[in-house]
């Protein structure tokens, strides 16, 4: 039964790279599909992808891995903005606040956001907690074993996205039930403290992987589906005020096949003004799978 999965899958891989590019390519009322640029194992070494931050200037970027890793480096872009290529500068594992490398189940790392002073914060399942990790000084957290309600094994806090307040927004990728909404935690560093102010619609199969504000103040969140034998990606574009989702529209969804298991995004905007989605995949580190990082533009 494993090995027929695992050839579905296979088959799966490489009908999307035959087929994937031009489906991805056809318009939606509300992005513009820019290209997707394959990232192979021999240029980065790692694999499971779950976290991204791009830079204000889309030059470079920083991710994480489903095992513990942070990663920064650049991208390769042609002169119309296209993304030619991608290179490691630094990878190093995430630590503890003692000081110590995360590793086993304390280093499921999954969601990804960075404070304009370059300190990076990450979300965990397995052991549900967010982490700060300033660029010079210990790591330090942000929640402890009773700041969360229980949660389902393997789906916690996949989503981690930061406003310009440097307010922390984090929700669990399962909400418990098809019908009830998914909650949303945030942290304000003003007070030290979380809270939950207000829940995100569950709309389908579709779970919260990822999640980034815009330069607009949007809060883009990425969702995933799993048919199967493939993924479908959506991306949804929130309009927050205070403690409420004033706007919540759909302006992505793929077909099955299109791309990867998008789980990372970060919104930036490029040299003609208009906002520029980027996102990585996570191949789970197996082989049949891609890591990919994939660029749509709002058309609106």
């Amino acid at each position: 039964m494993r090995m027929t999965f695992l050839r579905g899958l296979t088959v799966a891989a490489g009908l999307a790279l035959a087929i994937g590019w031009a489906m991805a390519a056809t318009p939606t009322p509300r992005m513009k599909y820019i290209g997707s640029l394959l990232w192979h194992e021999r240029e980065h070494h790692q694999g499971g992808f779950s976290g991204l931050e791009v830079s204000d200037d889309g030059a470079a970027f920083t991710t994480i891995t489903d095992r513990g890793m942070i990663l920064h480096g650049t991208f390769r872009r042609q002169a119309d903005g296209r993304l030619v290529g991608a290179s490691v500068s630094s990878a190093q594992a995430l630590r503890d606040p003692d000081g110590e490398a995360v590793i086993y189940a304390m280093a499921d790392s999954e969601g990804l956001a960075e404070g304009p002073d370059g300190t990076a914060f990450v979300s965990f399942e397995g052991k549900h907690r967010v982490w700060a990790f300033p660029p010079d000084g210990p790591t330090y957290s942000l929640s402890d074993p009773t700041t969360f309600p229980k949660m389902q094994n393997n789906s916690g806090f996949e989503a981690l996205a930061i406003d310009d307040k440097g307010r922390l927004y984090t929700l669990p990728e399962r909400s418990g039930q098809l019908t009830r909404p998914f909650p949303v935690f945030r942290y304000d560093p003003q007070t030290g403290k979380w809270s939950q102010p207000f829940s995100v619609l569950r709309r389908g199969n579709f779970l919260p992987v990822g999640a980034d504000f815009g330069p607009d103040g949007a809060l883009y969140l990425l969702e995933r589906e799993f048919t199967g034998i493939a993924f479908r990606s959506r991306v949804r574009r929130l309009t927050l005020q205070g403690d409420r989702v004033t706007h919540d529209e759909t302006i992505l969804a793929t077909h099955a096949l299109v791309h990867g298991n998008l789980e990372g995004i970060s919104a930036w905007r490029d040299k003609t003004g208009a906002i520029r989605l980027t996102m990585v995949s996570d191949n789970n580190f197996n082989s049949f799978q891609r890591t990919e990082f994939v660029e749509y533009r709002v058309t609106d």
